[in-house]
């Protein structure tokens, strides 16, 4: 897919699916991943350049559907719920395991992961147990590390390198360094996004 055949401007809210009969299956997903609060939807907004079509939530960890954003009519920036929001109740908890658990099983195929890890935090035991699980059932992903405007150049620099040697990190897996503030890090993650496709 040519790069001039994608308008990343032209793009709408398919669907919020809250069950697994709602989610759509007639183009291929590109999958946000990361835990409440690492920036997934300004992640999405930038890459879009849009401000609010990906809601920003004021209370993370509640909301509990797949977002469903439809790019330029060809794929699907697929947004999942937060993970690793400590205020969640227990059946919040099982519910975002059998959606997300449950979209996983079903779509192996024509899916690639986008995982979002905030570099200033580091990969956290949550982050860790999510590369693992899709390393075991052999989910392709990337990794975008956010939040990069929030750290200054050595730091940046020293915390990609351990990042980078993170056991539960794929050797193969591309790790684009992101700042929805800056735009470091947009045009690689579109050419990324291209270069799935």
């Amino acid at each position: 897919m040519e790069k001039n055949k994608i308008n990343f401007n032209n793009a709408s809210l398919k669907i919020s699916a809250g069950f697994l009969h709602q989610i759509p299956n007639d183009k291929p997903h590109i999958v946000f991943s990361g835990r409440s609060n690492v920036g997934k939807s300004s992640l999405i907004n930038k890459l879009l350049n849009r401000n609010k079509l990906a809601r920003t939530s004021s209370s993370p960890g509640k909301t509990i559907t797949i977002n469903f954003y439809d790019i330029d009519g060809k794929f699907y920036f697929v947004d999942l719920p937060g993970y690793g929001y400590a205020k969640r109740s227990d059946s919040e908890r099982k519910k975002w395991s059998e959606l997300v658990e449950g979209y996983f099983k079903n779509k192996t195929d024509n899916l690639t992961v986008i995982q979002l890890i905030d570099l200033k935090v580091g990969a956290t035991k949550d982050d860790v147990m999510m590369l693992e699980y899709m390393s075991n059932v052999g989910i392709k992903y990337a990794i975008a590390a956010t939040k990069a405007d929030k750290v200054n150049k050595t730091t940046k620099e020293k915390n990609f390198k351990t990042l980078r040697g993170n056991n539960a990190v794929d050797k193969d897996s591309e790790i684009i360094v992101f700042s929805a503030l800056t735009g470091e890090g947009v045009k690689e993650l579109r050419n990324l996004v291209i270069s799935i496709l």
